[in-house]
């Protein structure tokens, strides 16, 4: 089966900036989304030192012989590496902070590992399933039964992260195999696009819009004309004859 891929970003409709990045490989072998913080020049320069380092990591390390769980660990710590010195390289941009969310290959096996509310979705069937867990207090609140989802969704605490690049307590990283299978699709998104479209809505456009570069640009179309209030970054992976 031949893997399919395409990726979207967009400075939405408000912001002055994008502070998103993302990275395709061009083999297919891993993907990469990331969402800066810190003002525009702190979040730009922090999702471009995430994916950057990210993708010359996995591709140095590719033919190693390491497990995909240590690729995607030392991935991620060599980006909170690059960016923690850049802060002190760089006082003016000391808060600047990421989050991100990556898919690696191994063979047909997919890994996932993420660090913030970058998330990863899986859409088999009608069914859209999200494979990642928000490291964010509302998240957190939620499940302890803390909060409802009700109000969760209007919480003015609900962007409030609890984990990100660019930080020295960097918590242990959640990494994790997954089943992809012939027909499935992956979606790794921004906060920008699930800010603004329900998981209802995102499965709709993924089930009626077959072409993964058309299904991609509709999401984010989506988004923007429902506030299109952050920027907003998508990349689709699908496993069969899709165009």
């Amino acid at each position: 089966m031949k893997r399919l891929f395409t990726g979207v970003t967009d400075r939405g409709l408000l912001r002055s900036a994008n502070q998103d990045a993302y990275h395709i490989d061009r083999e297919g072998r891993f993907f990469v989304v990331a969402d800066g913080m810190g003002g525009h020049a702190g979040g730009q320069e922090a999702s471009r030192l995430a994916t950057e380092t990210i993708r010359y990591y996995l591709e140095d390390h590719w033919s190693s012989g390491q497990p995909p769980k240590s690729l995607l660990e030392g991935a991620l710590q060599a980006a909170n590496r690059a960016i923690l010195k850049d802060q002190h390289e760089h006082p003016e941009r000391s808060d600047m902070g990421t989050t991100v969310v990556i898919v690696l290959f191994e063979g047909d096996q997919p890994w996932c590992a993420h660090i913030g509310d970058s998330r990863l979705y899986r859409l088999r069937g009608p069914k859209l399933e999200q494979i990642t867990e928000d490291h964010t207090w509302i998240a957190r609140a939620l499940k302890h039964g803390e909060v409802s989802p009700d109000q969760a969704r209007s919480h003015p605490w609900r962007h409030v992260l609890a984990q990100c690049l660019g930080r020295e307590d960097l918590d242990p990283i959640e990494i994790q195999a997954f089943d992809f299978q012939a027909g499935d699709r992956l979606l790794l998104c921004s906060d920008g696009l699930t800010e603004e479209l329900s998981d209802h809505l995102i499965a709709d456009r993924l089930k009626q819009i077959r072409s993964c570069e058309k299904a991609a640009i509709a999401l984010v179309d989506a988004a923007k004309d429902r506030g299109g209030r952050d920027n907003i970054t998508v990349v689709i992976v699908a496993l069969d004859a899709l165009t």
